[in-house]
This record gives structure tokens, C-alpha cells and sequence, in this order.
């Protein structure tokens, strides 16, 4: 990660000196654990906890042990040590470094999952306010990049709405799953520890004990956990890519806010750029990264390899702070998203009436005509209109064919822009609920 993109309580969150606190909160946990069930004195169980909280632990002192130790958690239990004096060898009784390690891990990503939770949420404000605001709001819908049929923008911001919601449900249950703790020894066997000492520190966390681990916490928790963030990614994608597309000058129907003073390009002093939301799908790529990786490192050896050690130090900080910038970013963009309505209505115009195309087909069909005849009738006026720029309903009343079946006045009543709002109600009923 870097700080362009980064909110700081994930950067604090990915220290290391919040990363070896947390070391120290699982050990001190442990053996208080550890002295009740009489494996540790009580005395040392107290002197590691009240000597490690008045601590300052010096991230350089770590790492200047690590240096000759190659190994960064007996580093740090060599640094608690200077503090904690002779009981420090009641400290990590039974335990393996990756009890350690997973259970931090663990620590970081279910408060990486809150402050990610509480990004969807302003997502969902935000799109819940504009959504209403413009729910009457016309506007072309399109699909392959064409012009479809009416739609409004209330309900395409509606559609982003309910997307993220399911992807907030997602993240809950992916923060449940990722949320567990394992203390179990080398290979998960308890055998020079006891369950209850996991189920302590599990407690004292916020987490729930492993039901059974190897020397680590399996890696499905977490491929499923990236494989989460890897779909909001794209989530965020998507709207972001819907911005970009209607901000475009032949559109114009929405675009990013342009503060005061700000500048599009170095070149071209007319420029007001979708920066924001291309910045966005390049986030989310980022994201989507992670997401295989993950997968790959649940097929460990045996007990254990470190093969997913080094992948995990990138993803983690790395997934969870960029989802964090981005979402927050884009709850920014919908908030201050400045909507055209009347470019949005110049659109649905211009195409001269050709988006109620399907209404006429229909009609055609129901006053006796087979659907293979109607749609030759109606696709021949539709192309006149694309060559010549005609209007759609004048030229099926010129149509000798079209007026055999339908009279003028049921013709012109096909052309009724509240037909295709009239479920408005509906969906956003089962959206956002009754009202």
C-alpha cells in the first residue's frame, strides 16, 4: 500500500507497532490462561501483563534482533524479555509462532472487516439519498451501449444499492468465518498446551477457537474472506464505470464533482476529467489481486509450509486498505454527484420516439398480427428512423400496413413515457422497504 491511497486507521492498523501489541495481548492473554490452569505461576502471569502494558515497544529494536535471528516472532519475545526480566520464560508455554501469527492475522482482518463495513454503509447512505432524490427523474436506459427503453436514474442508483447490500452481507459473513483464534501447538494437537487456554484468548479477542487446525488456522477462512473483497471490488467497479460513461461529453448526464480551483488537465484548460472514478477501477483491480493468490495459498503442506506467509504480508494491508480508500472515495463521489435532468431527458429524445419500439411490437401482436410480422413492420420504421432521423410515430402512421391494425389514437397511446415508470413504486418497495 502507499499513502496516496490509504485512510489512516488502516495504515495504524497494519503497523507494526499495532502488530507486535497485538502479539503481546495474545501471549499476555495466554498466560493468564496458562496460570489458571496452574501450568504458570500466577505471580509471572501478572508481572507479564503489567510490565507489557507499560511497554513502549520499539519496532527498531525488533528488527535489529530479527537481523540476527531470521525469525521476527522469537525477535520479539527476545525484546518482551528485556522488559519482563526472569518470568519472561513462562512466556509463549506450548505455543508455536504460528499461533501467533494466525491469530493476529485473524485480529487485524475482522478490524479491518469493521472499518470496511462501515465504508459500505456510507455507500449505502449516500446511494439511498440520491436514489430518492431522483427516483422520478427519466432517463434512457441502455443496454450494449444503446439506447433500450426508459428507465429513471432513482432506480439504477437503486440497483447499485441493493448490489452493495448484498455485498455488506457478504463482508458480515466473511468476518464471522475469519474471525478465529488457534493456539494448538506445532501441529494442532494441544499437545504441550490446552484447549482451554485457546478458548480464553479466543474469548479475550473477540474470536472463536479454531474446531480444528493444523500448525495454522486453514486457508479457506481467508481465501474466502479476499475472494469477498475481490466481488465489493468490483461493485465498485461497476458504478465507477457508470459514472465514467455518462460524464462523457456526448452523454453528460451525471458527473464527478469539479472543486474550485481544481485542474483537468496540464494541456487543456477546458477539461473537467472523471478522475475520481477512474482512479476507482484501477483500486479495484488492486483488490481483485489478491483474490487468487488467496485461493492458491489453501493448499499448504502437511501441517504447514510458509508459502502463504509472504503472499499474506502483501495482501492484507494491501487489500483491505485500498477497498477502504476506494469505498470511502466513492461514497464521496455519490454524495456530491451532480445530475443533468435535462440532458438526461435530450437523450430520451433523441432518437425520435424509437425506445417505445417494444410497445408497438406488442400491440401489433395483440390485434392479431404474428409476432414475426409485427416485428418486420416495426424494425423497418425503427431503421428509417436511424437513416433519416424521422419520427418514430409519424412514420408508423404513414404505414399502411401498421394502420390496418391500429388506430392513430392506439398508436399515440404507445408512445406514454408513465408506462415505463409505473413499477417505480414497487422496486424501490423492495429495495429499500416500505416507506
Amino acid at each position: 500500500m502507499i499513502p496516496r491511497y490509504a485512510r489512516q486507521p488502516m495504515i495504524d492498523l497494519w503497523s507494526d507497532a499495532t502488530k507486535y501489541r497485538i502479539w503481546f495481548e495474545i501471549e499476555a492473554y495466554a498466560a493468564e490462561a496458562m496460570a489458571e490452569e496452574g501450568i504458570i505461576p500466577k505471580e509471572a502471569a501478572r508481572t507479564i501483563r503489567e510490565k507489557g502494558d507499560a511497554a513502549t515497544f520499539s519496532v527498531e529494536r525488533i528488527h535489529e534482533i530479527e537481523a540476527e535471528t531470521k525469525h521476527d516472532v522469537i525477535a520479539f519475545l527476545t525484546h518482551l524479555a528485556e522488559f519482563i526480566g526472569e518470568d519472561a520464560r513462562f512466556v509463549h508455554q506450548g505455543l508455536t509462532s504460528s499461533d501467533i501469527l494466525d491469530t493476529q492475522l485473524a485480529v487485524q482482518l475482522t478490524r479491518a472487516a469493521d472499518m470496511l463495513i462501515e465504508g459500505i454503509e456510507r455507500v449505502l447512505a449516500a446511494l439511498r439519498t440520491r436514489a430518492f432524490e431522483h427516483k422520478d427523474t427519466v432517463k434512457i436506459g441502455r443496454s450494449h451501449g444503446i439506447h433500450a427503453e426508459p428507465t429513471t436514474f432513482g432506480v439504477t442508483l437503486a440497483t447499485f444499492y441493493a448490489e452493495f447490500d448484498r455485498g455488506l452481507t457478504r463482508l458480515r459473513t466473511a468476518r464471522e468465518e475469519i474471525a478465529t483464534c488457534a493456539l494448538s501447538g506445532a501441529v494442532g494437537t494441544f499437545a504441550n498446551t490446552l484447549p482451554s487456554v485457546e478458548e480464553y484468548v479466543a474469548e479475550k479477542l473477540g474470536l472463536k477457537p479454531e474446531p480444528v487446525s493444523t500448525q495454522v488456522i486453514p486457508r479457506d477462512r481467508h481465501a474466502a474472506f479476499f475472494a469477498t473483497l475481490g466481488i465489493i471490488a468490483s461493485s465498485v467497479e461497476r458504478l465507477a464505470t457508470e459514472i465514467r460513461h455518462l460524464q462523457r461529453t456526448e452523454v453528460l448526464e451525471a458527473s464527478e464533482f469539479f472543486s474550485k480551483g481544481q485542474k483537468g488537465s496540464s494541456a487543456m484548460p477546458h477539461k473537467k476529467n472523471p478522475i475520481l472514478t477512474e482512479n476507482l477501477t484501477g483500486l479495484a483491480r488492486l483488490v481483485r489481486s489478491a483474490v487468487v493468490p488467496a485461493m492458491e495459498n489453501v493448499a499448504l503442506w502437511h501441517e504447514r509450509d510458509i508459502s502463504h506467509s509472504s503472499v499474506e504480508r502483501g495482501i492484507g494491508p494491501d487489500a483491505t486498505t485500498h477497498l477502504d480508500f476506494a469505498l470511502h472515495r466513492l461514497a464521496g463521489v455519490i454524495e456530491k454527484l451532480i445530475v443533468y435532468p435535462e440532458n438526461m431527458q435530450r437523450n430520451l429524445d433523441q432518437l425520435g420516439g424509437l425506445v417505445f419500439s417494444q410497445r408497438v411490437l406488442l400491440a401489433l401482436t395483440q390485434a392479431g398480427i404474428s409476432r414475426e410480422d409485427a416485428y418486420r413492420l416495426v424494425q423497418r420504421n425503427a431503421m428509417k428512423v436511424w437513416d433519416e432521423s424521422a419520427k418514430f410515430l409519424d412514420l408508423l402512421k404513414a404505414d399502411e400496413e401498421v394502420m390496418a391494425a391500429l388506430s392513430a389514437e392506439e398508436v399515440e397511446a404507445m408512445f406514454d413515457m408513465n408506462h415505463h415508470t409505473k413499477h417505480v413504486d414497487t422496486i424501490f418497495a423492495r429495495v429499500f422497504g416500505e416507506s
